[in-house]
Formats: C-alpha cells, structure tokens, sequence
C-alpha cells in the first residue's frame, strides 16, 4: 500500500495514476498567487518522506520559498537538516505556514520579505542570511510570473519588462549576491520549465526566460566548477501551485496537466526530492545538468 499523500478527490496513490485530476474553476487576480486560497490545497509534505541528514546544518535560501514548489523544497530541506530562508514578495499568511511548519521540524527559518526584481534586495535578503546563519550553502532561485497572451504583439513593454526582471533578473541578482559567502561544495538550483523545451504558444515571454535560465545554468556551472561549487535547474512539468490560478482562465483548470503521459498535474511535494539531490553531496558529480520533472514529457536536454 502507499504511504504518499491522498491526492484531491481520489481515494488512492493508485486511482489519482490512473485518472486525470479535474480541479475545480477558481481565479486569482494577481500573481505569484496565494496557496491558502486555492481549493484545493496543494500538497506540500510527504509524511512518508523523513530524511536522513543529507544537508545537517547547512543553511539554504530559496526564493519563493513561501508556498508551491519552493514551500515543498523548504520543507524537504528542512527534514534533511538545513536551515532555511525563504523570501518572497508579500503573501505573507503562506510564508508564516512554511516558517511554522519548518520550526516544528526543528529547524530554523528567517522569512524575509522582498522585491526580488530590484538587485538591491537581493543583496539585503543574502546579506540578512549571513548575518541570521553565519553562512549560505545553497541557492535555490525559484520565483516567477507568468502572463499569457494571444500574440507577440499583446505582449506590452512593461509586461516583458516585468516578466525579464522576475524570472532571470532576479536569479543573476541572487547569484551574485550569494557568490562572496558560497564556497567548495556550495549548490546552486534554478527552476526552469518544461517550456524552455516544449515551447507555449500563450506564454511567449516566459518560456524565452525559462529558456535564459537554461543558458544561465549550464554557462554559470562552467564558470564555477574550479570553486567546487555546482550549478543544476529543475525543469517542472505541470504543478498545482498558486501560479496556475493566478495565471490561466477558470475553465482550463478541468484539464490541467492531463496532455501529460500520467494525465495528471504534480503535486509541489513531488518536485522536492529532486532539489534535495542537487543539493546535497549525493551529486557531488554533477553540474550543468537539468532534472526533468514532468510526468514522462520526453523533451531532451
């Protein structure tokens, strides 16, 4: 029998492989979308999933860290042992439930509010990491919008600008801000997209920045590997996040993830073990690299 969460509106592990998951229509109007709004609730936590010290008393900061993927990646750390800082931008009753559930783990979080898009605030929130911890060992660049339009020619400047500064803005901000305080056998993840890949016809800018951070991660790892410190990304198929209400109309929702060979959208919880991989000493032979988690999408790469 399985031991993973039950998935929303099916009884078993099993059943939810089986059938397509129908969320229901709902609609947040601004993004990056709030996780204790959503119906239903993401599932962050696997209760199976108990670690076993593969980063004890590292300290890791992730963006986004708040809810969705980056939430699941926090609470996966924390079970493994780090301390965590999360910043995000103001959903504020999402980021004091993943403090208190990484608190009642044992371990310590620093929940910092911020504008990642502006470099200055990127250098506060690593400067505040230190200053909390002592020390920063793991990067994990996380946070992005995403707007669809119809044409390329919808897509307004300020919107691109918005979706640039975000998206891989903010994870050359981040970097360079971490770089001083990361030493021999640091980590740094950034989320990518199976877009980068696949391509999405709604989603013009975003998928141009997922594929950026593809290029960032692969450059980025080469340029680093003489410190000793790896650089990896994480390309997410379709995940129940916040981001997915506040991005798509009501009724697209009915068929989330169901053009996946599983028929089915990720749940966050099953993205963490993959950041927990880079992240720990388990891919000390790895750097450069993109984990595909997208329920069978064979895209390459």
């Amino acid at each position: 029998m399985s031991t993973y969460p039950v998935y929303p509106y099916y009884s078993t592990h099993t059943e939810c492989e089986q059938k397509p998951v129908a969320f229901p229509p709902q609609k947040q109007e601004e993004q990056p979308g709030l996780e204790y709004l959503m119906t239903p609730r993401p599932i962050y936590e696997n209760p199976a999933y108990s670690g076993s010290r593969k980063l004890e008393n590292r300290v890791t900061l992730i963006t986004g860290g708040d809810s969705g993927i980056g939430r699941a990646a926090a609470i996966a750390f924390a079970k493994e042992g780090a301390d965590v800082v999360i910043a995000y931008l103001s959903e504020h009753p999402d980021a004091m439930e993943t403090k208190k559930r990484i608190e009642q783990l044992g371990r310590r979080c620093l929940a910092l509010p911020a504008d990642l898009r502006v470099k200055a605030a990127c250098t506060a929130v690593v400067e505040k990491t230190v200053q909390a911890f002592g020390r920063l060992d793991v990067l994990v660049n996380n946070i992005a919008v995403q707007y669809p339009q119809e044409q390329l020619t919808d897509i307004t400047e300020e919107q691109l600008e918005q979706t640039f500064r975000t998206n891989i803005y903010s994870f050359f901000f981040m970097t360079q801000a971490a770089l001083p305080y990361l030493r021999e056998g640091s980590s740094i993840i950034n989320t990518a997209s199976i877009t980068a890949y696949r391509g999405e016809k709604l989603l013009l800018d975003y998928s141009t920045t997922k594929a950026a951070v593809i290029g960032f991660t692969r450059a980025l790892s080469q340029n680093l590997v003489a410190r000793g410190i790896r650089v990896n990304a994480v390309a997410p198929g379709p995940v129940w996040t916040p981001f997915i209400p506040a991005t798509f109309p009501p009724e697209r929702l009915a068929v989330f993830g169901t053009d996946t060979p599983m028929k089915r959208a990720a749940q966050p919880f099953e993205l963490a073990p993959a950041y927990v991989y880079l992240a720990c000493d388990d891919s000390r032979y790895v750097t450069g690299e993109t984990m595909h988690v997208n329920g069978g999408d064979f895209v390459g790469g």
